[in-house]
């Protein structure tokens, strides 16, 4: 499509030059491939500093090129990335559906977050959205922001309910200990994912977890980054990460842990002796369940049905323990 001056970003994303931290300093200059870049609003932006997204207006402001966040930084703080944010693919998901008269379920935390950021920004800002819908009027479509995008997690507790959700259940769990990983997309910004208007979503894992009988396992990452967003950019913190989430969990008593993310299942799995052995946070023993085969395995479906089996860290000491209490009962 033609244009006049500098290409828009709104269809797609960028992902900004790695930035070191200067101790002390609180301000620095985003730039993609050495030159400066301005993002259209803060909002517009993922920034993550330390593991942890960071909250847009609060946590950090722009100022044309420059991010100022809200203290300075010290020696031993990683930026671990800045990706300036496009809307037009995630708005035509959203018109497409709206078309239809329907909602999107996801199953996945990051696909939650992003749709659900980009359409709270819509939503806020008409100007914005007659832009999108401009681009969006050459295929024919159009979106009005009526769309409700809601995670299977979600869905499992605020439509179906956990008293309907454990008649579901043939295999009661008790015995086995979970370690939520919620990651960061499906808790951070709370208002863009309605989390301020359905406050029992932050623990909604904990509670499904312990649906089925199990024991959910508190640890202090649950809510932080599995470092996925900067695997291909920073390995070496990313796989800190997938270290101290897993062994943290181990070390409090989980047997494996649950994520509503494929993309965290990713590296929390497919990472994890790497990630351990690296850290030196012993060998890979932790298994990684996807939310739906724990539900799955709840219903009494088959481990090898689910999948389970082929998972990188090994998962055949707790399917045997599986087998043992689907004896029992």
């Amino acid at each position: 499509m033609p244009y006049i001056g500098k290409q828009p970003t709104v269809g797609n994303f960028q992902v900004c030059d790695a930035i070191s931290v200067v101790n002390g300093q609180a301000a620095y200059t985003m730039q993609v491939n050495s030159t400066n870049v301005t993002p259209e609003t803060a909002f517009h932006m993922l920034v993550s500093l330390n593991g942890v997204l960071q909250k847009p207006g609060s946590s950090f402001t722009i100022s044309g090129s420059t991010i100022t966040f809200a203290s300075n930084l010290a020696t031993g703080d990683v930026i671990d990335f800045i990706i300036l944010l496009g809307d037009v693919l995630n708005i035509r998901t959203l018109a497409l559906a709206e078309q239809m008269g329907l909602g999107i379920m996801t199953i996945c935390s990051t696909c939650q977050g992003v749709i659900s950021q980009a359409n709270h920004r819509v939503v806020n800002d008409q100007e914005y959205l007659d832009e999108i819908n401009a681009e969006l009027a050459e295929e024919g479509l159009h979106y009005s922001g009526k769309t409700e995008v809601k995670h299977l997690l979600w869905i499992l507790l605020e439509d179906i309910g956990v008293e309907k959700l454990q008649n579901m259940f043939n295999i009661d769990l008790s015995g086995f200990n979970f370690a939520p990983f919620y990651g960061c997309y499906i808790i951070r910004p709370s208002d863009a994912l309605g989390i301020t208007d359905n406050p029992q979503r932050k623990h909604s894992l904990d509670i499904v977890i312990e649906s089925t009988g199990a024991q959910s396992t508190d640890y202090g990452g649950k809510t932080k980054c599995c470092g996925f967003p900067i695997l291909l950019i920073n390995q070496k913190n990313s796989l800190k990460m997938v270290a101290t989430h897993t062994g943290d969990a181990k070390d409090n008593g989980a047997d494996a842990m649950v994520t509503p993310c494929p993309l965290c299942h990713l590296n929390l799995d497919g990472y994890q002796a790497k990630a351990r052995k690296q850290n030196k946070r012993g060998k890979a023993d932790l298994p990684i369940l996807h939310l739906p085969q724990l539900i799955g395995m709840a219903m009494g479906l088959d481990p090898k049905e689910l999948g389970v089996n082929k998972h990188l860290v090994s998962t055949a000491n707790f399917i045997k323990s599986l087998k043992s209490k689907v004896s029992q009962n």
